[in-house]
């Protein structure tokens, strides 16, 4: 998401958690990248966790990810993180957990 478009953050809150209600994505990972952390003025990560009002998701890995596309910066760290949630959901079905 645009981290400095603090504007349409309420459009974006509404329409994530519609969408996460949906029965199919029950217990889905989230992982939002918030884009042009390189910009003053943009929303970071705790702001916009706060925004999007994330702590109410229960259930579910969250992870909300500054990053840059300008420079890359948080970009391999965002995808560090799925890669580690995936796999340890992967070990917990391997051990019959």
């Amino acid at each position: 998401m645009d981290s400095s478009d603090t504007l349409r953050l309420e459009d974006c809150r509404r329409e994530l958690h519609k969408l996460l209600g949906e029965e199919r994505l029950a217990g889905a990972s989230l992982l939002i990248f918030a884009n042009k952390q390189d910009l003053d003025g943009a929303y970071t990560s705790a702001q916009i966790e706060e925004a999007l009002q994330l702590g109410d998701l229960k259930g579910r890995a969250v992870k909300v990810q500054g990053c840059s596309a300008v420079d890359g910066s948080g970009l391999a760290d965002g995808i560090g993180w799925v890669v580690d949630e995936v796999a340890s959901r992967l070990f917990l079905l391997a051990d019959g957990s």
